[in-house]
């Protein structure tokens, strides 16, 4: 049976992601995340769950990655947010809630039916909370609530033209 750190140092090295990526794109710190790979630290499955959902993976029982079957539109929205989450910190945050304050509002007056109107109120909690690991998770997450949360996203115009444009042409 393969460990979890090396389970999450195989998914690194087939996706290119460093550390120091890993822990931006996460939240993770970057010496936990050493830790991990070394095997001081053990790492929970949802922990890996979590950190390989950072890479594209999920988590299955049977520890290994597993890409999840998505529609090209959820896989586009999960690689600009996944870019988003890797500028995310606190400062960043604090510099962004304006922008995201505007698109929450702007969403609730359009927004309707569920779960839209539920997601667009846990996105306001996520501002009010200042919840960085919470907006981590969103951002970057291939669970169904994620994946729904992005969809009413207040997200827009924080992204830099280029980077967005470089990410949908990866995306195709």
């Amino acid at each position: 049976m393969v460990g979890r750190g090396s389970l999450l140092r195989e998914v690194m090295l087939e996706t290119g992601t460093t550390q120091s990526e890993l822990s931006r794109v996460s939240g993770v710190r970057q010496p936990s995340i050493s830790q991990f790979l070394s095997g001081k630290v053990d790492l929970s499955d949802d922990q890996l769950d979590r950190l390989l959902s950072c890479m594209g993976y999920r988590l299955e029982v049977v520890r290994r990655p597993v890409r999840p079957e998505l529609t090209r539109s959820e896989r586009r929205s999960w690689e600009l947010h996944r870019r988003l989450s890797s500028h995310l910190t606190r400062t960043t945050l604090e510099q962004w809630i304006p922008t995201i304050e505007r698109n929450v509002d702007r969403l609730t007056q359009r927004v309707t039916g569920q779960p839209h109107e539920r997601n667009v109120e846990r996105w306001r909690r996520l501002v009010e909370t200042r919840d960085l690991l919470g907006f981590h998770r969103v951002l970057t997450g291939l669970d169904r609530n994620s994946i729904e949360m992005r969809e009413v996203s207040p997200m827009s115009g924080l992204l830099p033209q280029d980077e967005r444009t470089a990410v949908l042409s990866k995306a195709g």
